[in-house]
């Protein structure tokens, strides 16, 4: 007697065990149907109708949403399950704005991708007139709208409303008037949005993209007057490599460092690096605070979008947030005050431009605490995407590249900088450091691996300073974080930590990364390839990396000293609850 369960797939036999739907099996088998509105950590819509098929004596089914059952016999393109998709297509491009050229989805679009698969040629439907076009909405810092652009599938919908708990995109109107839209239609930049991307990172077409910086930076480089550093985070070079045919996880960054090189990028540096010096700081604020015992538990400050929906909605709580800059807000600063004076560059020409992972970075470089004499202390923000779009209009083989180092003495870093990139990695490398700070004595199992996961959201752990007992929780996506806000106000939260990174995941599936949506293993792959990182890696401690050791000897005396609080600490206040809305 078998337990085992099968259905038939075009008449091969398949087996299949807990997979929620129908597509799921189709896609374990090797097989696929196409899909706009489905993605796999998203709730099943059954929408865009692109993903029917053809069940014997059910007739035409929508594969995302039907459980598979013992014994169906499935059919994947029948006559009438194509003449259904076809007829879907026309009628989305009957009402879309097809400037596929210059179009930022362009070669990257499910709408174009399929509609070329199902030799769409001609459109048998009224196209819809351009007088009833809609404005383009460019107001946020972080991401474009353009909804004429929108197939109403739905997905950034539910990737707002399930990721972040926020809903701040919703349908509005009904029949041929439905619009995806803001609350109340208002521009992107006057709601609330936390920037965090996952709209765009789940949106099939041309709707929702990331802002661009590439025509800026482009302009700087160009200029033989500026000096332009750059520096990357350690998520993107698990994940840069996927455009240009490179597996998921695999470590790319000594090729970035030749790819940036060959752009014109005059100094490369590591946010690896500053991610170490993140360590020292934070580790010495939450020693001190369990000392006190005020304003616990500490909330990790490297998330943008996590403090802006502090900001936003908890004003009250933003003394349990670590004052300490993120690493990237720290490393400019640092770069800012030291290469003028170790590179012969005055500040007036230095350019300072950071590759992040995170479109909610483009928002945090323009908050007015982190600049300098009224400029940012980061000039420009681009995405891993942005950087491969670089690469490729430059003309380089990336994997052809050969491996060059960053420049020094703010490229070195330890495997505590390098697994930032993943969800439970800030909290890691900060008990690393903090277990020997608090004892006093050396740390020799540095893995806590209860710590890290991609698909468990919530995560407590519980450890041991040589008899001081404390729980560091791990959340990612701000509709988990907003659980254990309201365990801190009604007293019943476990923890004295509480690390949050609004992306699932973490950085690793930031909204700048390659897209991931559709494989729930990228996000798997590109973590374990900075675990690997960390691994290899000779120095695992933040508190050994020599650099960060010789930048407090010569410049910022010890963790938390006066100086550094002035280069590496901000503070918040409830006045951003408001001002922000109108970014």
């Amino acid at each position: 007697m078998t337990d085992k369960k099968t259905l038939f797939i075009d008449g091969k036999e398949v087996e299949f065990t807990d997979e929620p739907n129908l597509l799921e099996v189709i896609r374990k088998a090797g097989m696929n149907v196409p899909t706009f509105c489905y993605r796999p950590d998203l709730t099943s819509f059954g929408a865009c109708r692109m993903c029917v098929v053809e069940v014997e004596g059910r007739g035409i089914q929508s594969s995302c949403t039907m459980p598979p059952e013992n014994g169906l016999k499935i059919h994947l393109n029948t006559e009438k399950t194509r003449r259904i998709r076809k007829t879907v297509l026309e009628l989305l491009l009957a009402n879309h704005d097809k400037e596929c050229l210059t179009c930022e989805k362009s070669g990257n679009c499910e709408l174009q991708k399929y509609s070329e698969e199902y030799g769409i040629k001609q459109i048998r439907y009224p196209e819809k007139p351009i007088e009833e076009y809609l404005p383009v909405d460019d107001s946020s810092p972080s991401i474009v709208r353009d909804p004429n652009k929108c197939i109403l599938c739905g997905a950034c919908v539910r990737a707002c409303s399930e990721f972040q708990g926020h809903s701040v995109l919703g349908f509005a109107n009904r029949g041929s008037k439905t619009v995806v839209q803001p609350m109340n239609g208002r521009p992107l930049g006057q709601v609330d949005c936390v920037n965090c991307g996952q709209c765009a990172a789940v949106c099939p077409t041309g709707a929702l993209t990331i802002k661009s910086d590439i025509e800026n930076v482009w302009k700087e480089i160009t200029n033989p007057e500026k000096t332009v550093v750059v520096q990357m985070a350690p998520a993107t070079r698990v994940a840069l490599g996927e455009m240009f045919g490179l597996p998921a996880g695999e470590n790319t960054i000594k090729l970035m460092n030749s790819a940036l090189r060959k752009i014109g990028f005059n100094l490369i540096f590591d946010t690896n690096f500053s991610a170490d010096l993140t360590i020292m700081e934070e580790a010495t604020e939450f020693l001190e605070r369990l000392k006190t015992g005020k304003n616990l538990p500490l909330f990790t400050s490297c998330c943008p979008a996590w403090v802006k929906y502090l900001e936003d909605h908890h004003p009250d709580m933003l003394n349990h947030l670590s004052s300490c800059k993120s690493p990237m807000s720290m490393l400019s600063p640092v770069l800012v005050n030291l290469v003028p004076k170790h590179f012969n560059v005055t500040r007036e020409n230095l350019v300072v431009v950071a590759i992040m992972p995170c479109t909610a970075k483009k928002y945090e470089c323009k908050r007015p605490e982190l600049t300098e004499n009224g400029r940012p202390d980061t000039d420009y923000v681009l995405t891993t995407q942005e950087l491969g779009r670089m690469i490729r209009s430059a003309g380089i083989d990336f994997s052809a590249l050969e491996p060059e180092e960053a420049d020094s003495p703010f490229g070195e870093y330890t495997g505590a900088g390098t697994i930032f990139g993943a969800s439970g990695g800030v909290a890691e490398a900060a008990v690393r450091t903090a277990y020997e700070f608090a004892t006093g004595e050396q740390l020799k199992d540095v893995d806590f691996k209860p710590l890290r996961g991609t698909t468990n959201r919530c995560r407590d752990v519980e450890l041991d300073l040589k008899g001081t007992k404390l729980v560091v929780r791990v959340v990612s996506t701000l509709k988990e974080a907003e659980k254990s806000i309201q365990e801190i106000k009604n007293g019943t939260a476990p923890f004295q930590m509480l690390e949050v990174m609004a992306c699932p995941g973490g950085c690793i599936n930031g909204g700048g990364q390659p897209r991931s949506c559709d494989d729930s293993k990228i996000k798997a792959e590109r973590a374990e390839g900075l675990y690997k990182e960390d691994e290899e890696l000779p120095l695992r401690k933040s508190h050994m990396n020599p650099s960060i050791q010789k930048l407090y000897q010569e410049y910022l005396e010890h963790p938390n000293s006066h100086k550094a609080h002035e280069l590496l600490h901000t503070v918040y206040t409830d006045k951003f609850a408001n001002s922000y809305r109108d970014i």
